[in-house]
């Protein structure tokens, strides 16, 4: 395993040089840049601000710069928007806030989303099974877009229980952590249900049902890891878009998180923003698809690196 684990960040690097690459040139190719907008600059004032930022010299050079940055001094350079800023300061402002209610939303849709997976095919066919499916529907399709205001006019307009936006104590965390897990908890407690159920109709189960073992015991200890296989697979991605946020829960409750920077960098062609937060994603893509492998051989010893 740790041979495996050694060669899968060997591969970690030329994927995060080409993913870097990629997203220079992308970004180099749309129309326009930081400094264009309705109103033309001077030409010789847009050319002083090109040659401060080092926009003037060939991409070649610009990209290479940009990588000899990152790699000797981990600089994800200057905000062309915010002059006193700089990308790493931006990420270290906004990561935080992402990262703490992307981590406690993981955290509720993986407990609430397998506890009603599980009771709806233990219970199968029953009113138990019939509720968990309806809750499961009924969360998916109520979007964060459609969940967050409906939070807001609820909790905050009607009951006057929570601030309807900001970011301080756990009253802040409490909407944004809502109106972010749902949607992954529906699918989590689908996937769960299905796995669960084909599970508990294989020939160890049975087995273990015809030797008079409880069936609390049979689904702890036999039945919920197998079943966990393809909710681990779904996990992978679904953690690095809850832990890296939502654009529409930073935008809506104004915690001032990472995916209002990243809005607002694609809009005003703020390169350096786009391209640090878009690295930070790449980067946490690999690690958790990395965890989610280790996860897999933990959970079925079956399966060999």
């Amino acid at each position: 395993m740790t041979g495996y684990i050694i060669k899968r960040l060997f591969v970690a690097i030329p994927t995060i040089l080409l993913l870097i690459v990629f997203s220079f040139f992308l970004m180099h190719a749309a129309p326009g840049g930081p400094f264009t907008s309705e109103r033309a600059l001077p030409p010789q004032v847009l050319a002083n601000i090109n040659a401060k930022y080092g926009l003037d010299q060939p991409l070649i050079k610009q990209l290479i710069d940009y990588i000899w940055g990152i790699a000797t001094r981990f600089d994800f350079g200057p905000s062309f928007v915010y002059p006193d800023q700089t990308v790493n300061s931006i990420i270290a402002q906004g990561f935080p806030v992402t990262l703490t209610y992307g981590f406690l939303s993981a955290i509720v849709a993986v407990l609430v989303g397998v506890t009603l997976g599980v009771v709806a095919a233990v219970r199968h066919n029953t009113w138990l099974d019939s509720l968990a499916v309806g809750v499961s529907v009924g969360a998916q399709v109520l979007p964060n877009f459609v969940m967050a205001p409906i939070l807001v006019l609820v909790f905050t307009l009607w009951l006057r229980w929570l601030p309807g936006g900001g970011w301080g104590g756990p009253s802040y965390i409490i909407m944004p952590v809502i109106a972010l897990s749902t949607s992954y908890m529906a699918s989590i407690a689908r996937i769960t249900r299905s796995s669960m159920l084909e599970v508990m109709n294989s020939n160890h189960i049975r087995t273990a049902k015809a030797k008079g073992l409880p069936m609390r015991r049979i689904v702890m200890k036999h039945a919920l890891k197998p079943s966990l296989l393809p909710v681990i697979s779904y996990l992978g991605p679904a953690f690095v878009g809850m832990i890296t946020g939502s654009v529409v829960i930073d935008v809506f409750f104004s915690t001032g998180g990472i995916g209002k920077f990243f809005v607002d960098s694609a809009l005003n062609r703020d390169y350096a923003v786009m391209m640090g937060i878009t690295i930070l994603l790449g980067a946490l893509t690999i690690a958790f698809n990395l965890l989610v492998d280790i996860l897999y051989a933990w959970i079925d010893p079956k399966i060999r690196y």
